[in-house]
C-alpha cells in the first residue's frame, strides 16, 4: 500500500513544524521558530494554538503517567507542560554547564528521560555560547525530591538527532545526523543495560554521499506495533528525496513512502486505530497519511 499524504496545514513565514505526539483524542506538534505547540483535532479537522511562548520547543513526549514533556531548544533544557499551564524546567545542565540545543526525546517506563543534545544554529540565539565540548545523548533520572539528574550516555556522536525506546525497553535507537562530509549519517541500536548505562552500537543502516553532497539520514521516528521502525529521512539535496521509511528492529528497509515536501523531521501514528501517520517538516507543513500499520507508544 503506497501511502497517500494529506496537507494539513501550508507552511508559513516562519517556518519549521515538528515533535508530532498523539494523546488518545488529539495530536499535538511543535511550530519550532513561532514558539508554538499547536493541537490538532482528529474529528473535527481543526488546528488550533495549544501552548505559545514555548522558546522554540522542539521534540514532544509523553511518560507513562500522560505528563507531557518538550526538548525547549530556545531555552536550553527540558520542559514539562503541566495542565495549568506552567512550563516547568527539569533538566538544564550537565556535569554543571549549560545543555546546547536539546532536540529530540524518548521517556521509558522508568521516568528515565532520554534526549538528544547537538547544536542546531538557528534554534538559539545568536549571542548563545556552547559550554559542553560535545554534543551527546543525555539520561536524565527522576529524584525522590521530585528533580532530575542528568547523565552523558554517548561518548561517539557528532549530531544525534532522532531517539526512540524500543517496546521491550532494551535498546535505544538513535539518528547520528551529521551534514559533515566523510562523517556517516546513521541509524545506531544501543543496548540497555540494567544501570542505564548504554553498551556499543549497532550501525542498523548508513546513509552515504555523492557529488551532489551528503545523503539526508533520519531526523524523527516513531514506532509501530510490531517494533519496527518508521522514520522521516531524505532531502532535495542529494540521494533519493524526501521519504518515510520503514526499518525492521535489525534494520533491514521493509518499505518506502515519498513525501510531498522537501525535508520531512518528524512523524508519528495516530487516530482511534492508530493507523494515521502524522508527519511534519523543515518547509512548516502538517501531513496526515491512512497507513496499512498500527502504531505503538507508551502513553496512552
Amino acid at each position: 500500500m503506497q501511502w497517500k499524504f494529506e496537507l494539513l496545514m501550508k507552511p508559513s513565514s516562519v517556518p519549521l513544524t515538528e515533535g508530532p505526539v498523539w494523546d488518545g483524542e488529539h495530536l499535538y506538534f511543535t511550530h519550532i521558530r513561532a514558539s508554538r505547540i499547536l493541537r490538532y483535532d482528529f474529528n473535527g479537522n481543526a488546528i488550533r494554538d495549544w501552548r505559545t511562548d514555548t522558546n522554540r520547543t522542539n521534540g514532544l513526549a509523553y511518560d507513562a503517567q500522560g505528563r507531557l514533556f518538550g526538548c525547549c531548544s530556545g531555552g536550553r533544557s527540558i520542559l514539562r507542560f503541566d495542565p495549568d499551564g506552567r512550563n516547568v524546567i527539569v533538566a538544564d545542565r550537565v556535569e554543571g554547564k549549560r545543555l546546547n540545543t536539546p532536540n529530540d526525546l524518548a521517556i521509558d517506563r522508568n521516568g528515565r528521560i532520554w534526549f538528544t543534545n547537538p547544536v542546531n544554529e538557528g534554534n538559539w540565539d545568536k549571542t548563545e555560547v556552547m559550554e559542553l565540548d560535545n554534543q551527546s545523548v543525555l539520561r536524565a533520572d527522576p529524584q525522590k525530591d521530585g528533580g532530575y539528574k542528568v547523565t552523558r550516555v554517548t561518548f561517539d556522536t557528532t549530531q544525534p538527532n532522532g531517539i526512540l525506546v524500543s517496546k521491550d525497553q532494551g535498546t535505544l535507537y538513535v539518528a547520528e545526523s551529521s551534514y559533515t562530509r566523510g562523517v556517516a549519517r546513521e541509524l545506531r541500536a544501543y543496548p540497555i543495560r540494567e544501570d542505564g548505562s548504554l553498551g556499543p552500537y549497532s550501525t542498523l543502516f548508513t546513509w552515504g554521499e555523492d557529488a551532489k553532497g551528503v545523503h539526508r539520514g533520519i531526523d524523527g521516528m516513531c514506532l509501530d506495533a510490531d517494533g519496527n521502525i518508521v522514520a522521516t529521512n531524505g532531502w532535495e539535496v542529494s540521494g533519493p528525496g524526501a521519504m518515510i521509511t520503514v526499518f525492521s528492529p535489525t534494520g533491514r528497509v521493509l518499505e518506502t513512502h515519498p513525501v510531498p515536501a522537501n525535508r520531512p523531521t518528524n512523524c508519528c501514528f495516530g487516530g482511534p486505530d492508530l493507523t494515521t501517520l502524522f508527519v511534519t517538516t523543515v518547509e512548516g507543513h502538517f501531513f496526515k497519511a491512512q497507513t496499512d500499520r498500527v502504531g505503538w507508544a507508551m502513553y496512552p
